[in-house]
């Protein structure tokens, strides 16, 4: 039997997280393990490219994502990111570990290399601008900017690094950061110049919603804002941005996806990726990711189509719209 075409590519190092509750001590993370699973589950033909270390090599997180139907091209690496996460009311805390060392390119598959859709989601800068010369010129390309955001020294929490300008981003067209990797006076506006032409930068602000901005060559931004998605609970936040990403990519690869058919101007996508994005946090780890009938069930339940509305070119850290600029809300 001919498989069908394979329709997405991630490529990033897997982290490992200490983890008091796992017999391992520790659990497999990193924007890469998440993207891809949350890619497979809601129907797209996925591989990925992983780096890990000799101690994860064997890790029961990489069989959930065969299972799960995602082919794996696995890379040993010397070292791969190492962290421990303390959650804080004001947000999460990260110690380095070990920082990894980069993912150099590899070897694809010739059915790989004409993939549509592209995600290179690292954790810790180890993705370079080599990877661009893999990628064909009409693929949709997702950037993880958070990665590249991150400065790493064993023994020390993880500090933001300034964002400048790099030839991924300029390659991006889908680019997502969370809030927390940015200072919050950032404008949006000097984000969006280090991106190219008709990009699309997300930004999530956590159970305060986020931001979708589209870059233009000329004219203002275009700026929606959503509100969050209720949740059941929260029992672990990791990997919600990556699985939120990955669905928004999911929707630009295989613009049918939500059932009914889309518009992207009309935020339909970015309710679909808010609703994969709430169900990712109600279990631990990967197994929060969901499938795409639990996506389309949260969608029916919310009625979040009320819930993107236009902004503001503001700064990343301002606070949502008073309740009397919303729409009305039957």
């Amino acid at each position: 039997m001919v498989r069908p075409k394979v329709e997405v590519v991630h490529v990033g190092s897997a982290s490992r997280d200490v983890a008091h509750d796992d017999p391992r001590g520790w659990r497999l993370g990193g924007g890469v393990t998440y993207a891809a699973l949350t890619t497979a589950r809601l129907g797209l033909r996925t591989a990925a490219v992983v780096g890990v270390d000799e101690t994860a090599a064997g890790a029961r997180e990489l069989d959930a994502l065969r299972g799960a139907g995602v082919d794996l091209i696995i890379v040993h690496l010397s070292e791969s990111p190492v962290f421990h996460n303390t959650e804080t009311p004001e947000g999460r805390v990260q110690v380095v570990l070990a920082p990894g060392v980069p993912l150099e390119p590899v070897a694809l598959p010739e059915s790989w290399l004409a993939a549509p859709g592209w995600s290179l989601v690292p954790v810790a800068g180890e993705v370079g601008d080599a990877w661009l010369d893999r990628i064909p010129d009409g693929a949709t390309v997702a950037v993880g900017w958070q990665g590249l955001l991150r400065t790493l020294v064993a023994g020390r929490r993880v500090e933001r690094r300034r964002p400048t300008p790099g030839a991924l981003l300029g390659r991006a067209n889908l680019v997502g950061v969370s809030h927390h990797d940015v200072a919050a006076s950032t404008r949006l506006a000097d984000l969006a110049a280090l991106l190219g032409p008709g990009a699309r930068l997300l930004i999530t602000q956590g159970d305060g919603g986020g931001l979708l901005v589209t870059t233009r060559s000329l004219g203002p931004l275009e700026v929606l804002r959503y509100l969050p998605t209720r949740t059941d609970r929260e029992v672990d936040p990791t990997g919600a941005g990556d699985t939120f990403l990955a669905a928004l990519l999911t929707t630009a690869v295989r613009p049918n996806v939500t059932r009914p058919r889309i518009r992207t101007s009309d935020g339909s996508d970015l309710r679909f990726a808010a609703a994969a994005g709430s169900l990712a946090v109600e279990d631990i780890g990967l197994s929060g990711v969901p499938d795409l009938p639990a996506v389309l069930r949260r969608l029916a339940r919310e009625r979040i189509r009320r819930a993107v509305v236009p902004s503001a070119d503001v700064q990343v850290g301002a606070a949502l719209l008073a309740d009397e600029e919303l729409p009305a809300r039957r």
